[in-house]
């Protein structure tokens, strides 16, 4: 008999706990080699490819799209191996039935891999392996064994912890449904049906106490926190419990650094990269923060203590079709304008894709944040936990300014810095932005730091 193998949800890294299929890559019956990806997935951290480190045919495949997983739930089974050492003819080489040593795949993805040794067995052309285990092959949501009891709703003889979530996430009482499946068992399908003959179900009268506020609220769309606006909800409500943040702000006349990225952009010829204002504004966050470290460290809340860091890894905010997502130039400190600009392009475009890992969304020592690009002038930022300062910058726009003695139109851009005052207090929060301030107004200043 051909040996089904189980593919359960690995470890996506840093710290994930579940995961929503978006779009399923194999069928049931597909044959599929040793790290082809079979699913993508979204975490709250970035889409992913999911590689199987078996080859073989796939049997059953585990939640249909949309549906979220925890880590370590089934993915789908593949059956590998065949009930015949060859595939049919016996032939060797050309026939496909030259030996193999491992039919499973190194650790591809954090926490997870073939952790058995090699076992030796010929391999069999995808034809006849499809054919061998053609018997087997089950449906998508394959019954478990034995039902565990629900901790709330008891003995309940659910096919899998996903049906429970469905249920629950709907107030559907299980005990009150009659399974479709073997002995009684409560398929997905069971569930699905009981929830759509809920909603067609006529809603009952409202009563004289209901207010119209109520009543509006509970036919108002619902939007659930999941994904990637889950984890930023996560996040921001964490940095408003824990950081007692202030802000400071002050408007810069920006005239010269457009004058001086004009110039570069102009010098560098037709054919080289653009300088972005961002990325300027990037470098001469990473000047000020040499002269502010404070700024750029973490408060350890168990020790008490306060961790500067000595490396500067640069958050930008950027708004994608997923949502709000901070990708991270790692060590900004070490590169030039153009590295820098470079870097912000290339996680600029992955964000657009979701294409991002997660290792480049997480990490960040501080935060770039450019709500100018939305049209607006200022902003209170809320820090990017557990870091402890963001910069926020305005659109950049013509207005009056006393310059020189005389009134005139500069290019007026409003900055301000959000901190967590545990780190520092007003005055080291002050001169980092009147730094970033003048560096706005004089470019020039950033050769003492180049």
């Amino acid at each position: 008999m051909a040996q089904v193998l189980e593919f359960r949800l690995p470890d996506l890294g840093e710290g994930l706990t579940e995961a929503e299929i978006v779009r399923w890559l194999v069928e049931v019956g597909d044959v599929v080699a040793i790290d082809q990806p079979v699913v993508e997935v979204e975490t709250a951290k970035a889409m992913v490819e999911v590689p199987c480190p078996y080859g073989g045919v796939v049997t059953a495949r585990f939640g249909d799209e949309g549906a979220e997983l925890p880590v370590g739930a089934p993915l789908l089974t593949v059956a590998v191996g065949s009930p015949v050492e060859s595939a049919g003819d016996g032939a060797d080489a050309d026939s496909g039935t030259d030996s193999v040593t491992d039919s499973g795949s190194g650790n591809v993805l954090v926490g997870y891999g073939t952790g058995a040794p090699p076992v030796r067995r010929r391999r069999v052309r995808p034809e006849g392996l499809k054919a061998a285990v053609a018997v087997s092959v089950a449906p998508a949501e394959a019954p478990a064994p034995t039902p565990d009891p629900d901790p709330v709703l008891g003995p309940v003889a659910v096919v899998s912890p996903l049906v429970r979530r469905l249920a629950r996430q709907h107030d559907l009482d299980l005990r009150r449904l009659a399974g479709s499946g073997p002995d009684g068992l409560i398929l997905r399908a069971d569930v699905e049906s009981a929830i759509r003959a809920a909603a067609e179900a006529p809603a009952p009268e409202a009563s004289a106490s209901s207010s119209p506020a109520a009543s509006s609220a509970a036919a108002g769309e619902r939007v659930a926190l999941r994904g990637v606006r889950g984890a930023v909800a996560d996040k921001l409500s964490r940095s408003r419990r824990e950081i007692p943040d202030a802000t400071c702000w002050v408007d810069a006349d920006a005239t010269e650094l457009m004058a001086a990225r004009a110039a570069m952009n102009g010098a560098a010829g037709a054919g080289a990269a653009k300088v972005s204002v961002l990325a300027l504004l990037a470098r001469i966050c990473t000047a000020a923060l040499a002269r502010h470290p404070e700024l750029n460290s973490t408060v350890d809340q168990e020790a008490r203590e306060i961790v500067r860091l000595p490396q500067v890894h640069l958050g930008f905010a950027a708004q994608t079709d997923r949502g709000l997502v901070v990708p991270v130039v790692r060590d900004a400190h070490a590169r030039t304008t153009g590295s820098i600009g470079a870097e912000i392009a290339r996680l600029t475009e992955a964000a657009r894709t979701g294409a991002l890992t997660p290792a480049e969304l997480t990490g960040g020592t501080f935060t770039l944040n450019n709500y100018g690009v939305f049209g607006v002038d200022g902003s209170t930022p809320i820090i990017n936990h557990p870091e402890a300062a963001m910069l926020g910058v305005g659109r950049i726009v013509p207005k009056p300014w006393v310059h020189e003695g005389e009134l005139a139109v500069r290019q007026v851009v409003q900055l301000s810095l959000t901190f967590d005052h545990r780190v520092c207090d007003g005055g080291t929060a002050g001169g980092f932005l009147r730094y970033v301030a003048d560096c706005v107004e004089q470019p020039a200043l950033l050769l003492r730091s180049v």
